[in-house]
């Protein structure tokens, strides 16, 4: 930054009731700081075009972008979707599926069925009974 537009800058931010310094004494900055301060100044006084933007293109408002990236929650359609659908799948490919998403450790593997013992009956009838009973005892 030059050294006039400096002086303008200082100008400007000068109290009101303060006279011109003379021009032969000229006035030090505080440090260096002071030329940075006078350019944010200014840069906020005036409205500038983003120069980060492509001619053409609009800024994209970050409270827009995070609705768009937001999660959504599907389950009120998915609901509607399967109490729509009655078919009922294929017995074995229900279980082919099961199988393959099963993991190879003994936690994973579904309890094994143990057959249920049918109730076991005597193989002899009443009448063999009463038979026997005649032969053995000696009753008609």
């Amino acid at each position: 930054m030059s050294a006039s537009l400096l002086r303008r800058g200082l100008e400007l931010l000068e109290a009101p009731g303060q006279g011109k310094a003379p021009p032969g004494l000229r006035q030090e900055r505080a440090g260096p700081m002071a030329a940075g301060a006078a350019r944010r100044r200014k840069a906020a006084a005036e409205p500038r075009r983003n120069k980060a933007t492509v001619k053409g293109r609009l800024v994209k408002s970050a409270i827009e972008e995070y609705h768009k990236k937001k999660a959504v929650n599907h389950l009120s359609e998915n609901l509607q979707y399967m109490l729509k659908r009655r078919l009922v799948a294929n017995k074995a490919i229900t279980e082919q599926v099961l199988a393959q998403n099963r993991g190879r450790k003994s936690k994973d593997q579904p309890p094994k069925k143990v057959a249920k013992k049918k109730p076991q009956g005597t193989v002899f009838t009443e009448e063999d009974f009463r038979k026997f009973e005649r032969e053995y005892f000696g009753r008609p």
